[in-house]
């Protein structure tokens, strides 16, 4: 299949929101494992209340694609592909005590790909001058960088 030269700003933009949807269903499906994986029922906790933000974000990108009156489809996210096949390697290598661990360090992985996934997003719609837009992005970024904030918490405790 012959990819499609990205050629202008615009088309740029709209590539990064296909692959954010992508990325974001990836995530929603890797929450679901790492949650099975999971031993503790605060870490599964935790992954099914970023489970419900996701779909938020989901939706918030659903919303984007109407702003900017874009054709919703999704674009590979090879790296959330990978990040998601690493999580289930660790996990089935890892004995049970330590999966609880394994869970939250390959989840905080995961939010430090999609915190950046946003903030690249956010500039160029902000420089567009479509705030609606911004706004939605960076709601998505904010329940981001709480997430990986918590993770890291938990993560702290779990190692100390």
């Amino acid at each position: 299949m012959v990819q499609q030269t990205l050629q202008t700003p615009p088309e740029l933009l709209h590539y990064q929101l296909r692959t954010a949807l992508t990325m974001e269903d990836d995530s929603l499906a890797a929450l679901g494992e790492l949650s099975k994986g999971a031993k503790s029922a605060e870490v599964k906790q935790m992954f099914r209340h970023h489970a419900d933000e996701t779909k938020e974000q989901i939706a918030n990108l659903h919303r984007v694609f109407q702003l900017l009156d874009l054709k919703l489809s999704k674009a590979p996210s090879p790296s959330t592909k990978g990040i998601g096949k690493q999580a289930g390697s660790l996990i089935e290598r890892s004995a049970p005590k330590l999966r609880d661990q394994v869970v939250l360090s390959c989840a905080l992985g995961n939010e430090h790909y999609e915190i950046s996934a946003y903030q690249s997003l956010i500039i160029p719609v902000t420089a567009m001058g479509a705030t609606e837009v911004a706004a939605l992005l960076q709601a998505n970024l904010d329940q981001e960088t709480h997430t990986s904030e918590e993770l890291h918490t938990m993560l702290q405790k779990l190692a100390g």
